[in-house]
């Protein structure tokens, strides 16, 4: 069993590493992004190859779990050779899972790859099932692009989990309808909070705000909900639908944060390491891997230091009633 050796400063082993490998998607979903987003001048970004040398020097510490994200990270240019060469860690057994979070639309084109190179589950955003609303809330998006997507990566063998964001006044009306479309094509389901990311310049967010402790009481008004004891090495907490089986997530970063068994951290296209989801301390791990490429025992000094600096959880809190974001960086910055 590999040892860990990646401890922060309140006893949590760290084996999740979550890769933002470019901050560009072809959507530009409200509570995400600005519609005209100015993106990073593509030298600032870490090459695949860079990106690589950073998720192995993690992996070798004792990292298990590797989720890729954006963004979007299926439109970095040529981001399979970076999947091809990453998943030799899953060849040796050091790395357990390698996975990543997809809008869905370029799957049509890459899910058979994805499941050659060793990806047995993709998580996919989707925030509804009707056309008009999935183009307002994407602002780009078309909808049947995502669900031939989905068709295809199951077709290729991949496990889909579906992730909608809880939007009051949105997709509540929604509910009961997307929780039976999972059900029937047998995906997992997990609803997430609205996060206070970013300034998005609209007045939209303040009323997002939908606490999934209110959408578990609508659920339980149909259906019997269990408590499950297992855990998808992320944040989510998990109920079983008595009635059909499913397995629905709840991720509640304000209802009820997620803080005390927190495993993870993120790694940005630049080479940030945000050691929390809500904070905004970060290290650069950048300048230490271009100061000296292929010494890794350089790098592990940084890493090491940045985990030290961990902090106990985060605190957001939407009753200031503010439009700008508790956290400066956007959604697409750090991929959720």
């Amino acid at each position: 069993m590999m040892m860990h050796t990646l401890i922060d400063p309140f006893n949590r082993s760290i084996s999740y590493l979550r890769v933002s490998v470019t901050d560009r998607c072809d959507f530009r979903c409200v509570y995400c992004m600005t519609e005209n987003m100015k993106f990073l001048p593509k030298k600032e970004l870490l090459t695949l190859e860079e990106l690589d040398f950073l998720c192995s020097s993690f992996i070798n510490m004792g990292v298990e779990k590797l989720r890729i994200t954006g963004g979007e990270p299926l439109v970095r240019r040529n981001i399979m050779s970076f999947f091809q060469s990453i998943s030799r860690h899953l060849d040796d057994q050091k790395l357990k899972e390698l996975t990543l979070t997809t809008n869905g639309s370029q799957l049509k084109k890459f899910a058979k790859e994805l499941f050659e190179v060793g990806v047995r589950r993709v998580n996919i955003s989707l925030d509804t099932l009707d056309d008009a609303k999935f183009g307002k809330v994407t602002r780009w998006g078309r909808l049947s692009q995502v669900l031939e997507g989905i068709e295809a990566a199951q077709a290729a063998g991949l496990r889909v989990k579906i992730n909608v964001v809880a939007l009051k006044g949105f997709n509540e009306d929604e509910l009961f309808r997307i929780v039976s479309w999972c059900n029937e094509r047998g995906m997992d389901l997990t609803w997430i909070e609205v996060m206070p990311m970013g300034d998005l310049e609209s007045e939209e967010r303040i009323g997002q705000y939908w606490s999934l402790n209110e959408l578990r009481q609508t659920l339980e008004q149909e259906y019997t909900l269990t408590d499950m004891t297992e855990r998808s090495g992320g944040p989510a907490r998990y109920v079983k639908v008595n009635e059909t089986g499913q397995k629905i997530g709840f991720i509640t970063p304000l209802s009820h944060n997620f803080c005390e068994s927190c495993n993870r951290v993120r790694l940005t296209c630049t080479g940030e390491l945000y050691m929390c989801l809500g904070q905004e301390d970060k290290a650069d791990l950048r300048r230490p891997l271009r100061e000296k490429p292929t010494d890794e025992g350089h790098l592990r000094k940084a890493i090491e230091a940045a985990i030290a600096k961990k902090p106990k959880g985060h605190d957001f809190d939407y009753t200031r009633q503010e439009v700008q974001g508790q956290m400066t960086r956007h959604m697409s910055h750090t991929g959720g």
